[in-house]
């Protein structure tokens, strides 16, 4: 039997649960309470809920939260780098980054990745499993019980392509914007994608007001296929299109990242060339000096480069910042805590 994964449960299907055991079904917004207010992760810490409903839960659900495993705090800012166990014994990285505007929680969506980037350390493996709508929760409801502080904007950008987990992805968003639990607003919430073309059309029909960041990384085919085998499924021409058509039907502003790889994609022409592309779109690029990874033999730009490259798509009219680097002293890029752990314990 399959148990119910309560964290992932909204308010109203617990209602529905709780008439078909023939429960009051007020008892659903205590047992909401109890996962999305309290964080509990064992269901006799429910004291307001009888003994026999409490029996009844522990025999038809579970409670699948993150455990902590390690954690880094950088001594420059402050950034905090969880490593947390998920069920079945595997390992994600969540990272906690405080701002001047407030918190920003970084989670993952999957356990590895299956997109194959070349300059980033989470598909090295590929993937091994989807995370549950409560697995990405509980990233954040354990760095809040850890740093006893409020976090006030998440970013789906940890290890994992979030489209390819397209149904828990879209239950986590709708579940953090309920107002009876975490009760962060859409516009808070940014949805990092390597571009699955069918499944940002597939978003612009979910009439969310989230934020689309769009892991673009070159200005033309030849150049992002070289980096980014999904970019020999979906065209530049066919991304565009797609991201194009999301802006213009949610009036949201796209956000391009683009990881500036010394030798490859940051040179005055990259720069010139991707800003003729975008010119035309409600967008921003989001400039990052590549993470070094071991694995890999690629070197982030000079930060002399990267303002040139910034200068020039600026002069196009296009908004650009350049990505403020948090956590240089405890790896906190995307996959590199989660990747030197596994090596040291063979996972």
């Amino acid at each position: 039997m399959q148990k119910i994964d309560m964290l992932s449960m909204a308010q109203k299907e617990w209602e529905e649960i709780l008439k078909q055991w023939g429960e009051p079904t007020f008892r659903a917004k205590q047992i909401f309470d109890w996962l999305h207010k309290k964080y509990v992760t064992e269901i006799d810490d429910m004291t307001n809920i009888p003994k026999n409903l409490r029996e009844k839960l522990k025999q038809y659900g579970t409670i699948t939260g993150v455990k902590q495993v390690k954690k880094l705090v950088s001594q420059i800012d402050g950034t905090i780098k969880y490593l947390f166990e998920i069920e079945g014994g595997l390992v994600i990285e969540s990272v906690l980054m405080r701002y001047h505007y407030g918190n920003t929680a970084c989670i993952s969506t999957q356990a590895g990745c299956r997109m194959g980037c070349k300059f980033c350390a989470s598909t090295l493996e590929g993937v091994e499993r989807n995370l549950t709508a409560g697995e990405m929760l509980s990233q954040i409801y354990e760095m809040q019980k850890d740093s006893g502080e409020r976090i006030s904007n998440v970013v789906l950008m940890g290890s994992g392509e979030p489209l390819d987990n397209y149904g828990n992805v879209l239950r986590f968003i709708h579940l953090a914007n309920d107002e009876r639990g975490l009760c962060l607003g859409q516009r808070h919430i940014t949805l990092s994608t390597c571009a699955l073309v069918e499944k940002i059309y597939n978003l612009l029909e979910e009439d969310l007001q989230i934020t689309l960041a769009v892991s673009l990384h070159a200005p033309n085919d030849e150049i992002r296929q070289s980096i980014m085998p999904i970019a020999k499924k979906y065209s530049m021409e066919e991304v565009l299109k797609a991201c194009k058509e999301y802006s213009d039907k949610t009036k949201r502003r796209i956000t391009f990242e683009y990881a500036l790889i010394k030798g490859i994609n940051d040179s005055d022409s990259c720069a010139q060339e991707l800003a003729s592309k975008l010119h035309n779109m409600l967008c921003h690029v989001n400039l990052i000096p590549v993470n070094t990874v071991k694995e890999r033999n690629y070197i982030k730009s000079s930060e002399e480069r990267v303002q040139k490259f910034a200068q020039i798509i600026e002069k196009k009219g296009i908004e650009v910042t350049v990505r403020r680097k948090l956590g240089s002293d405890i790896d906190a890029a995307c996959g590199q805590l989660r990747r030197s752990y596994q090596r040291n314990n063979k996972i």
